[in-house]
């Protein structure tokens, strides 16, 4: 299973990071992809608990058991996943180089990962290894929406 935790996977995910342009159009969604990188640097802070978000009700009913479909194979996330209202990135302009200096330093954060604690908005309380794999597909999925 390909992780966040991988130095290889990691690297892998900066090269398709340093792919991305102000020309790139996003292949299904809404964003463009300053507000594609947003999103998922406001995702990586949750996960390094730099950000907290309350639990959605839908999650503690439905959460553990999405989780374990989602991380049963390397399948990537489908098209149009929903996501929490607070990682809807309004703005729709920005600095694509310093979001993706940004994006890409929170990434390689990934190499020293100590967060026990965390618990995700939907899913609930993950392991360290469920984290990895999670936020490979989360940075995968949004990558294969603009079509790097």
């Amino acid at each position: 299973m390909k992780t966040t935790l991988d130095i290889i996977c990691r690297e892998e995910l900066l090269a398709r990071i340093n792919l991305l342009d102000e020309n790139k159009t996003a292949l299904w969604g809404k964003m463009n992809v300053i507000q594609m990188i947003k999103h998922c640097i406001l995702w990586e802070e949750m996960v390094f608990g730099e950000k907290t978000y309350k639990r959605v009700f839908i999650g503690r009913i439905f959460g553990k058991m999405a989780l374990r479909n989602i991380l049963k194979d390397d399948k990537p996330l489908k098209r149009n996943t929903p996501t929490i209202p607070e990682f809807i990135i309004k703005e729709t302009s920005g600095n694509l180089v310093d979001e993706k200096i940004n994006w890409i330093a929170i990434i390689r954060q990934y190499e020293h990962f100590t967060n026990d604690h965390f618990i995700h908005p939907f899913f609930g309380k993950m392991t360290k290894e469920q984290i990895g794999i999670m936020a490979y597909k989360h940075i995968d999925h949004h990558l294969r929406q603009f079509g790097v």
